[in-house]
């Protein structure tokens, strides 16, 4: 049980073989859930099955062009201290100036959550039986909590270095020095210089959970989207709570 039910809500990026692998090392599980007589196999494969559905519907959707740019649940905008530097922007005419500075943000968070594969699934090995009881009895946002509050630094970690890149790689570095020169030379403005990388990392991290707390209320809500027996008979105890 302990190893099963955050796997059902990862949604991570992870590849059948990443999933099959980390499988492997898991050992026979159904002795430890109580009503659940499925056995190593069956669980295998139910949650390939549910990997692969999350994969699909939610998260890996980040991770292509414009996986956050027209995605507005999750879309980057700019940071609060930049609104004035965007409707400036606007108001002399540079809508399309302000519009790439959006877009080149985004595009950075897309490239950033490939890099949350292996950190989900370190979380799950890392689960203690008491955190997938309490998972799996808990609210509707229960596994997206856990995984936010056990993967956060290490998805950070791994997020800003590849932002500040994409940064550079699809040119943000220098259409935001073109923004940031420009309204900074306006008359009476306040001169800004923000850390986007940072803030950047920050709203990645966000739309990634956001996403999986999506699928999660789904699954545990909604009888159909229990689209394996794995789901359907761990859920159907949730529902008897």
């Amino acid at each position: 049980m302990k190893k099963i039910i955050i796997l059902a809500f990862a949604f991570s990026l992870t590849s059948c073989a990443q999933v099959q692998q980390t499988l492997n090392q898991l050992p026979q599980l159904s002795s430890q859930i109580p009503g659940i007589g499925v056995g190593g196999v069956d669980i295998a494969s139910g949650l390939k099955e549910a990997l692969n559905k999350g994969i699909t519907q939610q998260v890996s959707k980040l991770t292509a062009v414009d996986g956050f740019y027209k995605n507005e649940a999750v879309k980057i905008l700019m940071p609060e201290e930049l609104q004035k530097v965007d409707a400036t922007l606007r108001k002399i005419g540079l809508s399309s100036l302000a519009d790439e500075g959006i877009k080149v943000l985004n595009r950075a968070a897309e490239d950033a959550v490939k890099e949350a594969t292996p950190i989900f699934v370190s979380a799950v090995k890392n689960m203690s039986f008491t955190d997938a009881k309490n998972i799996l009895l808990g609210n509707d946002s229960a596994a997206t909590s856990y995984l936010q509050n056990s993967t956060t630094t290490a998805l950070y970690g791994k997020f800003n270095p590849v932002i500040k890149s994409s940064f550079e790689k699809v040119g943000a570095d220098v259409v935001w020095s073109k923004i940031i020169n420009k309204y900074n030379t306006i008359p009476l403005v306040k001169k800004v210089n923000p850390d986007l990388t940072d803030y950047t990392t920050n709203k990645a991290l966000v739309g990634v959970f956001k996403m999986i707390a999506v699928e999660e209320k789904e699954i545990r809500n909604n009888i159909s989207a229990r689209t394996t027996p794995l789901l359907k008979s761990v859920f159907a105890m949730q529902d008897g709570k």
